[in-house]
């Protein structure tokens, strides 16, 4: 096993369950947080058998995400067969229980994919380790189970149900509308890193406590907990934590559907690490935990299954520190060489059947494109960017990607698909060479004036994975992250529902 090197922060492009079995060491990480990708604010009408379209709508976007499909049973059969004792007795066992009780479908297909990331997670744990898991209600439950039998029958104790408490506007019929989450936190063991923090008492509270008997021992608690050279009077933080959702202008703000707000993983990470501490994440998402970490001067190790993530997550933390931190930052699993790249290609499994797309668009436009990830409805397009063409206007490109045969005629409809979509530039990335009558065609689609520029471009410009690999080919328009960010809003049929 090749392990990551403890003081390069790491990014991994791949399934958390391979990068977790085969690069990070036992008992190397001090805090792992997770935000799995279902956080779903829906009903499972399986189990509840709700009758109403926007349950039954929600729960069918859950059987999406997750099937009861060969992975799921192989996963079910490791669990089963538990060999060399990997997991705890009462973890197999659960499993084993719920399979009657929920049936073979997508919420046991969940828990099956959890059980076997976390307890790789409580290996990679030191035994001073911390363990957050954020999750909604509507599976809180089941997951509460699970972790109580993979950490309590080792040592291991539950300490908090945080509930995050958000002000979010819905209303919803016959039922109070749900603005909170849930996030558990564990310890591998009865020793564990842990800093209380404080949240400011108000003056008004104190005057109404004064004089209290009942109240009197924790006011004086209170004052003595001041830190701010009795400016403020404090109180150690309590489990109900209200942070407001990130707002749609904010600076911080990805475009990424389940990011969370950089204040709450700053208190998970400053409660349980110090600095220079390793902090994991395994479905790093939009790269939150990352970011936090790194401006908390904790080392990292990010995981994510989509090359979209990864890209956003390089992409955010360029705006944030400058290119330069993308030298400092191990990247693993992207492709490297020809050989990588067809076997990204050739991938069957359903869950990645469009990262060779994602990654060949991203890297050739320097993360600043944006992905059509709706199934069946790309009409020949597969992602889309802008280009400055003034000082307040901008023009789109759009791509296509062909890891299969291509011959003239494919040209020929791309170019047909550029017009219809409005764009001045397409651009044709094909795994395999151009062929002449391929070049002619995109020839015969004229040039394009960039008046900014004052220079021409092709209209249809045809790139091989061989030229953004060995040549290092990338898009060079004149492009910026604002211009992209403005442009995002009249493209939101075409954003891609990041998990």
């Amino acid at each position: 096993m090749s392990a990551t090197p403890l003081d390069k922060n790491t990014l991994y492009y791949g399934d958390n369950l391979d990068v977790l079995r085969k690069y990070i060491k036992d008992e190397t990480v001090d805090l792992c947080y997770i935000d799995p990708p279902f956080n779903s604010k829906r009903n499972y009408n399986q189990i509840y058998n709700n009758v109403g379209a926007e349950d039954r709508a929600q729960a069918q976007a859950f059987v999406d995400t997750w099937e009861w499909d060969m992975l799921a049973k192989a996963g079910y059969r490791e669990l089963l067969a538990n060999a060399q004792g990997r997991f705890a007795p009462k973890t197999v066992d659960l499993i084993k229980g719920l399979n009657p009780v929920l049936g073979e479908g997508s919420l046991l297909a969940y828990l099956v994919s959890m059980a076997l990331r976390i307890n790789e997670i409580h290996r990679t744990l030191k035994p001073t380790g911390s363990f957050y898991l954020h999750c909604d209600p509507t599976a809180s439950h089941y997951l509460k189970l699970l972790l109580d039998s993979l950490f309590l029958p080792r040592g291991g104790l539950y300490r908090n149900e945080i509930v995050w408490a958000y002000r979010k506007w819905s209303v919803k019929q016959n039922q109070f509308p749900g603005n909170h989450d849930t996030i558990f936190f564990y310890t591998k063991s009865h020793i564990s890193t842990f800093h209380t923090l404080f949240t400011p008492v108000s003056e008004g509270t104190m005057k109404r406590w004064k004089g209290k008997k009942q109240q009197a021992v924790f006011v004086e608690g209170v004052r003595k907990a001041t830190s701010v050279e009795g400016d403020e009077s404090q109180t150690p933080m309590a489990d109900w934590w209200d942070v407001s959702i990130i707002n749609p202008a904010a600076k911080e703000r990805m475009g990424y559907p389940t990011q969370k707000p950089e204040a709450l993983l700053e208190r998970i990470i400053a409660a349980s690490t110090n600095e220079g501490d390793l902090v994991l994440d395994a479905y790093c998402g939009c790269g939150t935990t990352v970011a936090v970490a790194e401006r908390l001067n904790r080392r990292w190790i990010g995981v994510d299954i989509t090359y979209q993530s990864i890209s956003l997550i390089l992409h955010r933390l360029e705006g944030q520190y400058g290119s330069a931190i993308t030298d400092s930052i191990i990247l693993d699993g992207i492709p490297r060489d020809m050989e990588s790249a067809r076997a990204l290609a050739r991938k069957k499994d359903d869950r990645v059947r469009k990262e060779f797309e994602k990654w060949a668009i991203l890297t050739y436009s320097n993360n600043r494109a944006v992905i059509n990830d709706k199934k069946g409805a790309d009409k020949g397009i597969d992602g889309i960017a802008y280009f400055l063409v003034g000082k307040e206007d901008n023009a789109k490109i759009v791509f296509q990607v062909k890891s299969g045969k291509v011959e003239r005629g494919d040209i020929a409809k791309f170019d047909h698909d550029r017009q219809r979509e409005g764009a001045e530039m397409g651009v044709f990335i094909t795994l395999n060479k151009a062929t002449k009558a391929m070049k002619d065609e995109a020839n015969a689609a004229d040039m394009y004036k960039h008046d900014l520029m004052d220079r021409f471009y092709n209209r249809i410009q045809i790139v091989t994975i061989e030229d953004i690999i060995e040549r290092g080919a990338r898009l060079d328009v004149p492009m910026s992250r604002e211009v992209l960010k403005k442009a995002q809003a009249s493209v939101n049929e075409m954003q891609p529902e990041l998990l």
